[in-house]
């Protein structure tokens, strides 16, 4: 499944799903946002039943508020329309893997 384009325009419509949603919080200028992007894109691949999205926080400033982002990359997990897990900086895949699979 492809990584979804995530803004205030379609934020409710992707979160509205029973499904777990993987968000990544980044910017073009970041670099470790930039390590990750391949990684985010692999477990999007390699997990379909998760939906995957990015959020641009410099073009989605209220997305990145209400998510209090201070910090880039931020990968959250959310599930129910719920914060349930995060991680901060460049994290391994294995890592991520854990995370979305517990």
């Amino acid at each position: 499944m492809a990584v979804i384009v995530i803004g205030k325009h379609n934020f409710n419509d992707v979160v509205e799903t029973d499904k777990k949603i993987l968000i990544d919080f980044y910017a073009d200028w970041c670099g470790p946002c930039k390590m990750m992007a391949p990684v985010v894109e692999e477990i999007s691949n390699e997990f379909p039943d998760i939906i995957v999205g990015k959020v641009n926080v410099d073009e989605e400033g209220e997305l990145a508020e209400l998510f209090n982002i201070s910090s880039i990359p931020l990968l959250c997990l959310v599930k129910d329309k719920k914060l349930v897990d995060q991680s901060l900086g460049v994290t391994s895949k294995e890592e991520l893997i854990k995370m979305i699979t517990k």
